[in-house]
């Protein structure tokens, strides 16, 4: 038996993990001074973007389960910072919109991937080494995403 495969310092996937909980950390002082949890910032980034989408648009853009964001919907509902509305076109869509408070809370969010990337960068670590990272990282996505790794 190869028992360096089962090593937890040669998974690939294992610093990728580490590295996401990490920066998900790093946004929690900044997201608890607007009273939003990480998942909830994504769901208002894509919203900041285009107001009145479809929950599959969401869930798409977040690649996100439908019955992982739905709850997640309804708290922030619940915190009205947004609504949700069957479509008029097509009864089985759920319409998301912005309320007033998930508008306004854009412009106190402005600074907020600003003040992140500035912790992240540090003297080992340059902004263009985290931008060549990120532009990497969309590249493994869209191929996961395409075609997910197989069973052998």
């Amino acid at each position: 038996m190869d028992d360096a495969k089962l090593k937890l310092e040669n998974q690939v996937c294992f610093p990728i993990y580490s590295a996401s909980r990490l920066i998900t950390k790093a946004y929690k002082p900044f997201l608890d001074k607007l009273g939003l949890t990480y998942p909830q910032y994504l769901v208002l980034l894509v919203l900041w973007e285009e107001d009145g989408v479809a929950v599959s648009k969401i869930t798409d853009r977040l690649i996100l389960n439908t019955n992982t964001l739905s709850p997640l919907l309804k708290r922030m509902e619940k915190l009205e910072l947004l609504s949700r509305r069957r479509s008029a076109e097509d009864e089985r869509s759920v319409i998301v919109q912005l309320t007033e408070k998930g508008k306004q809370l854009k412009v106190e969010a402005q600074s907020v991937p600003q003040k992140l990337l500035d912790g992240l960068v540090a003297d080992n670590i340059k902004l263009a080494d985290v931008l060549q990272l990120k532009e990497k990282l969309d590249e493994w996505i869209k191929v996961l995403s395409d075609r997910p790794v197989k069973e052998n």
